[in-house]
């Protein structure tokens, strides 16, 4: 049976990719930022997943205002990285595990959940940026990924609770896998931060640490924080901290913290890193 091990949380901050493809990753700036990561790399060489189901939003790079999927899973063989304007990233391509993620598209749709299938489809920084946080340089991404994209770009966007429930769902989904697989989740985004208007640039390091905070143990209050609140608090694109939530309620009632990171300023944004494991 396929068993989810651990929930990974990070912001997916795009400067971050071409600090690191620059080898700046240990600089004067950037040297904090990927220092609270380090611990993460280690550990994933001793946890050895073999699948990572992966969070994140596009960035107009899969899909554009004319195709705005809520809930899409990626069931390819392959992905590779989106140009977003500069040239693609030169990191590996993807690679994906049709198997498990037909499966959890079944149960899903079965579970009373939309999901839009996507068999093909180029990732962009959401998804490649946290790869490299949490494996650095590489030939090849050491597992495999399932890629599923959440609408947090153009409203309206799912709520906390759906997400939430959402992961839920993908819990059942994968434990009921066959095939002895080590599964992490990982959710992407956010954390504080405005990148138009007037408040440009807003962090809020008090509401992302409560957020941070009421990752771990048993409280479920966070999938019940309304989007008003995400707008007010952390800014237009805060509400991405949404799709922790999914990773969040994967990992079952109770979680505990095995990493945190936070620091700011990261490029006008907040950057929160977490590393959680499901308490059985």
């Amino acid at each position: 049976m396929a068993r989810i091990t651990a929930g990974v949380a990070s912001s997916h901050v795009p400067l971050l990719g071409v600090a690191h493809d620059m080898g700046k990753d240990k600089d004067d700036y950037f040297g904090p930022i990927f220092a609270g990561y380090d611990w993460t790399r280690e550990w994933e060489k001793q946890e050895k997943p073999d699948v990572v189901l992966l969070v994140y939003n596009d960035h107009a790079s899969a899909f554009d205002a004319n195709i705005i999927p809520t809930f899409a899973i990626g069931t390819g063989e392959r992905y590779r990285p989106a140009d977003e304007g500069w040239g693609p990233r030169k990191v590996p391509d993807v690679i994906g595990h049709p198997d498990l993620a037909w499966h959890i598209a079944q149960s899903l749709i079965l579970d009373d959940f939309d999901m839009t299938i996507i068999n093909e489809m180029d990732v962009d920084h959401g998804l490649t940026v946290p790869l490299s946080m949490m494996f650095g340089h590489t030939d090849a991404w050491p597992c495999k990924v399932i890629p599923l994209a959440v609408n947090v770009v153009t409203y309206p966007v799912p709520s906390g609770n759906r997400c939430w429930l959402l992961g839920e769902a993908i819990r059942r989904a994968i434990q009921s896998f066959p095939e002895d697989l080590n599964v992490q989740v990982w959710g992407t985004g956010g954390m504080s931060h405005q990148l138009q208007g007037p408040r440009a640039g807003l962090i809020n390091a008090e509401w992302d640490n409560m957020f941070l905070d009421k990752m771990i143990g048993t409280t479920d209050e966070l999938r019940h924080i309304p989007h008003i609140e995400y707008l007010r608090e952390t800014g237009s694109e805060g509400i991405e901290m949404v799709m922790w939530l999914i990773m969040r309620g994967a990992l079952g009632k109770e979680t505990r913290c095995l990493h945190r990171h936070y620091h700011v300023p990261c490029s006008n944004t907040a950057i929160g890193h977490l590393v959680l494991e499901p308490v059985e």
